[in-house]
């Protein structure tokens, strides 16, 4: 009797089948890993003293790329209420932030011809960093910000604030009780959403006929060249293409009509979006260019993503092998900045305060606490100046020529600065 011919072994499940996760956007079943950044905690859930004996939640930060519509993403783990109800993060304490917000809105009024019979809306609003250069024009603005703490300061400087969180049922309920808007924007909240379709839904719901969107949001291709991924963490669901992003907007009866690609967060995107149909302008020759640099890189095709993880993993063994050995040498090691995505890198690698003695941050909201996760110290940025240590590691690499100017006097004593993304290099 012949022996039975061996068969091959069939594919296992990925965890994202196994927990039957699906797109957020087309609902195709999601299959093909991008990077498995292990498991972490939520990033901006700071821990204060009397928790540091407390069990902290982790959740995977597994993000994975459809293979119908090409959306990168991660699984719903955590109700936004829980990430943004009470939120850690201001935006005013970045001046170069705030610089960019005085410039869009310089922009905004020359080219749309914004007037005091104007209405402006900011959708994930914070602070108020942004709307109050509007005040200051004499423009009608409203915040929605859904973060109550965060609303309440923004009400301080003066700016009208709404905590709810933005979809079709918000969307309805602004435009009955004081009509549609001339301009809705978002600066990085697109890829905090985990319900996309509704978000996007609403935007057009609330914008006027002849109305503009802008959002801003990182690029995928810019993270994926310069090898961010750090800013991959639990309150940003989904990281998007120009190409993706289109395909959403359209699906929404929105256009896009014009595109600028900015510095800001490593790389990002601004969108112009427009009701589709007649009316719409036809797409700028940047919408063009962008479609087509994008289609040669292959964002169309999963090659285009799947060597994405190798050079993430290899950029944590070169961190951890510049730390140890400067640990090794007696060198000391603090952080400056406590941002979600330091978060992200400290806890993918494995840093702990035996490696990064601790770090500061300008909000005092975020001094006194620890480091979600790591349970690495955070100080008012004085503590640099009492301990001279001899590297100062920039969590916030994208405000890397604000931080280093702010703190150049760490040189007076030989201290450099080291930055970990794309590659640990230290600053001369």
């Amino acid at each position: 009797m012949a022996s039975p011919v061996p068969t091959a072994p069939a594919t296992p499940p990925s965890p994202a089948e196994l927990a039957g996760l699906v797109c957020r956007f087309c609902q195709a079943p999601l299959r093909v890993s991008f990077v498995d950044l292990g498991m972490s905690p939520l990033c901006q859930r700071h821990i204060h003293a009397h928790e540091l004996n407390a069990m902290e939640p982790f959740f995977p930060l597994h993000a994975y790329v459809c293979e119908s519509c090409f959306l990168v993403q991660l699984g719903e783990y955590v109700a936004p209420e829980e990430i943004f109800g009470f939120y850690h993060y201001f935006s005013s304490y970045s001046d170069s932030w705030l610089a960019h917000a005085k410039r869009y809105t310089e922009q905004m009024i020359t080219r749309l011809g914004l007037d005091g019979n104007s209405r402006v809306a900011e959708i994930a609003s914070n602070d108020g960093y942004l709307l109050q250069y509007f005040a200051e024009r004499g423009i009608p603005c409203l915040g929605i910000e859904p973060a109550a703490n965060v609303a309440e300061a923004a009400r301080a400087r003066g700016i009208e604030t709404v905590s709810r969180f933005f979809g079709t049922e918000t969307a309805r309920s602004l435009r009955a009780e004081r009509g549609p808007v001339d301009l809705l924007l978002g600066n990085n909240v697109l890829a905090h959403v985990p319900d996309l379709n509704d978000f996007v839904a609403g935007m057009a719901e609330f914008l006027a006929p002849a109305g503009t969107i802008t959002m801003e949001f990182p690029h995928l291709l810019r993270l994926m060249a310069e090898n961010q991924f750090d800013t991959i963490y639990h309150e940003h669901f989904s990281y998007f293409s120009f190409t993706v992003v289109e395909k959403v907007f359209a699906a929404h009866g929105l256009a896009l009509v014009d595109v600028e690609e900015l510095p800001t967060h490593g790389g990002s995107l601004r969108i112009y979006a427009r009701h589709a149909g007649p009316a719409a302008p036809e797409p700028s020759p940047a919408v063009r260019a962008l479609r087509r640099q994008e289609a040669a890189a292959g964002v169309s095709s999963l090659e285009f993503y799947r060597s994405f993880a190798e050079r993430v993993e290899a950029t944590k063994r070169k961190l951890l092998s510049f730390l140890i050995e400067a640990r090794e040498h007696g060198k000391t090691v603090a952080g400056y900045g406590a941002p979600g995505k330091g978060n992200t890198l400290l806890n993918y690698c494995g840093i702990r305060s035996d490696l990064v003695s601790y770090t500061v941050d300008r909000s005092p909201m975020k001094q006194g606490t620890f480091l979600p996760g790591t349970r690495i110290p955070v100080y008012a940025p004085e503590r640099i100046d009492e301990t001279r240590p001899d590297y100062l590691l920039i969590l916030p690499w994208n405000l890397v020529e604000e931080i280093t100017r702010q703190m150049s006097r760490i040189r007076e004593w030989g201290g450099r600065f080291v930055v970990p993304i794309p590659e640990v290099r230290v600053l001369d």
